[in-house]
């Protein structure tokens, strides 16, 4: 059976399945009960300074899906409620009992050095394993210059992260927020400032939807609403992208990422292992379906680790990082097709709806005397878009199949059709490069693989 544990820059975990810093580890009896399940690290609830928080109601919202499937999540609740001194005295207890299992705590305070200074060794005192710096939360606390308000300013980030590496030994995790126009700019400030990881992705603003008979959004508090932060599975596409991108950045693709977003089941946490992550955050999942769903991610992800040869995590983390590149580099030969398996096709014609009306016109609609209905690809028109596939409800029904060809790799800085392929091609030779095209294996650094012709 595949090894689940995880040294994740220095902090020892059972397994790399971690509560994120929210209402579920807001407290010993939660978390002590996802102990119980099972769960490898809890990131505690955010702390900050005396007097604590003070919360509204109501304080959620979801984006619906059919059969009232929570699609979406949003909240406007702020960090910790309760105050400073019973959250110490709760996590030292905690973790004195539970010290097979990781503790990290999530830290929010002013943008100066004398409170930090201050709480660290308070911390520290818990014999907590790192601690957690958000520098994420959209709502409430950016209004007071903290959260978002310092994540979304590399030098703040650089700043204070360096004022957490002088007071204390423990690990500096970095959490960073996806309200941002690029996530590598406060990467990279966390690095210099001597993070040890950083974690992502903390939730992004939103508005879920509105009250129309009395024109308020949700969560209504009195007659008045304002944006939240959205998470849950919604997010997950934002969350790998952005952790792809700090994992193949030159200047970080080596700093640990813990990945956040989305996380609901073992695939989830396995595609964000495979872009980068030592270890992953699940929260809105655990709030949907309580602390068990633990177990099916543990026994899921082992069991597709085993029939993959993995012996560990560390044996597939980054490993889809070396195919991930940027769009000028993707082989402008490559070609699919769309395929229609006719046993499995049950003549809904929603592949025909959606090619008809909003694509390529490359699905005929073939109408026998009796009126059985037959859907075929019309090979000449198929620009492989993969609508149909997307739109199709059987699964495997339609395919996309790569086509023979006789034409080399040809990436968009090469192709005539470009009118700027030249410029491009002179501004790789000043670099003493030409050509540079994204190869399928890892370099061994686990960095992108990039195969570079001579000029």
């Amino acid at each position: 059976m595949a090894d689940l544990s995880i040294d994740f820059c220095g902090i020892q975990s059972p397994n790399p399945f971690w509560l994120a810093s929210a209402p579920p580890t807001d407290k010993a009896y939660n978390v002590v009960r996802a102990f119980e399940a099972g769960w490898g690290g809890v990131v505690w609830k955010t702390l900050g300074e005396d007097p604590p928080a003070v919360n509204v109601s109501s304080r959620y919202s979801a984006h619906y899906g059919k059969n009232r499937e929570v699609i979406g999540f949003n909240n406007i609740e702020l960090i910790t409620d309760r105050s400073l001194e019973i959250n110490l005295r709760e996590i030292t207890a905690v973790k004195k009992a539970w010290p097979d299992r990781a503790m990290i705590v999530s830290l929010m305070l002013p943008c100066e050095e004398a409170p930090w200074a201050a709480i660290l060794p308070l911390v520290e005192a818990t014999g907590a394993d790192g601690i957690e710096l958000n520098f994420g939360c959209p709502h409430g606390m950016p209004e007071r210059g903290m959260g978002a308000a310092v994540g979304q300013v590399p030098e703040y980030v650089q700043m204070v992260t360096a004022w957490c590496k002088k007071h204390t030994r423990l690990p500096v995790i970095v959490k960073l927020t996806p309200n941002i126009t690029d996530v590598r700019a406060p990467a990279r400030a966390a690095l210099a400032g001597g993070a040890d990881a950083v974690s992502l992705i903390n939730t992004v603003n939103s508005i879920t939807h509105l009250d129309l008979e009395r024109m308020v959004a949700y969560p209504i508090v009195g007659g008045a609403s304002t944006h939240g932060g959205y998470c849950g599975s919604a997010v997950k596409p934002i969350a790998l992208n952005m952790v792809a991108e700090i994992a193949r950045d030159p200047a970080t693709r080596n700093l640990p990422i813990s990945g956040i977003g989305g996380i609901g089941n073992w695939r989830d946490a396995a595609e964000f292992i495979a872009l980068g992550a030592g270890c992953v955050q699940v929260c809105t999942a655990a709030m949907l379906h309580g602390f068990r769903i633990v177990d099916e991610m543990k026994d899921g992800l082992s069991r597709w680790m085993d029939t993959q040869g993995y012996a560990n995590i560390a044996a597939f983390s980054r490993k889809a990082v070396p195919n991930t590149t940027d769009w000028k580099y993707l082989d402008m030969n490559y070609q699919v097709i769309a395929d229609i398996d006719q046993d499995k096709c049950i003549k809904c014609g929603k592949c025909f709806v959606a090619c008809e009306d909003t694509s390529h016109q490359a699905i005929s609609q073939l109408v026998a005397e009796n009126g059985a209905r037959r859907y075929e690809v019309i090979r000449s028109e198929c620009v492989g878009c993969n609508l149909c596939e997307i739109t199709c409800p059987v699964e495997a029904c339609i395919t996309m199949v790569p086509q023979p060809s006789t034409q080399p790799y040809m990436n968009w800085t090469q192709d005539p059709r470009n009118p700027r392929a030249e410029n491009l091609a002179g501004s790789c030779a000043v670099a003493g490069v030409v050509a540079v095209s994204v190869t399928a294996a890892a370099a061994t650094d686990g960095s992108a693989a990039l195969a570079e012709v001579p000029a």
